[in-house]
């Protein structure tokens, strides 16, 4: 039996302030974010009917919309009430949503002016990005060729469509060679993030992680920094260089689909998967679940 494809699911999707089955909502073939990457969107996880840091995402959405120069017609409030609809018409408690909002079919070229800002939440069940045992021995990550480009020449701290091709062949050249995910440096050479989640380092007490010049400003980071400050660790964001990388015993990644992930290699570089990092994982996981609905 072949798996179902994401436009064959059973459920609902909600569509510009309606809820809407799920194989009906489609978009046309010269819709403008298709063609131009005009679209910005958000990776939410609920955890027993609550969905975690949903007022920060939602934040973000408009964000980043701002920055892609898109107006939201919905409020923030539409928009969080929209999710929470969502999940509750899917009869979900633990999944992942996708708000998205893209520039459609109204106008086709380069330009934008005429062009309608739509917005759709989808919710499905998704677990760990990463697999419990993978989880457990670390990951490995190659270097990807790419780097985080400049923000003076991309929208690079918006969350866009426009700045995941190069994440999506990072990705797919370091599965291809046998490992799990990539990591990009910046365009200075100072280590950014993975393809699709922050990365952090442990030395003894101490947990370094790149600063926000050129990375996403992950909601599951900031989290994970006031865990570890809560901890007595000291948190240091700067720049690192990869040669760094020789100093750390621990390494993990943070993300809303890879939550606390350790770190087996970068680049060469070993790390143990440590005490520290297996109670902040564990912190991390009592904290999602701590507020059931």
């Amino acid at each position: 039996m072949s798996t179902p494809t994401f436009d064959d699911f059973d459920g609902w999707i909600w569509l510009d302030g309606a809820s809407v089955p799920w194989r009906e909502a489609k978009v046309h073939i010269l819709t403008h974010a298709l063609h131009y990457a005009t679209s910005v969107f958000e990776g939410q996880r609920a955890y027993n009917g609550t969905i975690f840091e949903l007022e920060a995402h939602t934040a973000r959405l408009f964000k980043s919309a701002e920055i892609m120069g898109m107006e939201i017609e919905q409020s923030a409030d539409e928009i969080n009430q929209a999710c929470y609809d969502n999940l509750h018409k899917n009869g979900f408690k633990d999944a992942y949503q996708r708000p998205i909002a893209w520039r459609g079919s109204e106008k086709m070229g380069i330009t934008v002016a005429g062009t309608k800002v739509h917005v759709a939440v989808a919710s499905w069940e998704w677990p760990s990005y990463f697999s419990p045992q993978a989880k457990l021995k670390g990951l490995r990550l190659c270097m990807s060729d790419y780097r985080r480009p400049d923000p003076k020449t991309a929208p690079i701290l918006a969350k866009t469509a426009a700045n995941y091709p190069i994440s999506c062949l990072s990705k797919d050249i370091a599965e291809k060679s046998g490992y799990d995910d990539a990591l990009l440096l910046d365009w200075e050479g100072y280590i950014g993030e993975a393809t699709g989640a922050n990365i952090f380092f442990i030395k003894g007490n101490e947990v370094h992680t790149p600063s926000l010049k050129c990375v996403l400003d992950g909601i599951t980071r900031r989290t994970v920094i006031g865990l570890a400050r809560g901890k007595a660790m000291t948190v240091i964001e700067r720049n690192i260089r990869p040669e760094e990388m020789a100093d750390f015993d621990q390494a993990f990644l943070t993300g809303t689909a890879a939550e606390v992930t350790p770190l087996a290699e970068v680049a060469g570089y070993s790390f143990v998967v440590g005490e520290e990092i297996k109670d902040l994982m564990q912190s991390y996981d009592d904290l999602v679940r701590s507020k059931p609905l």
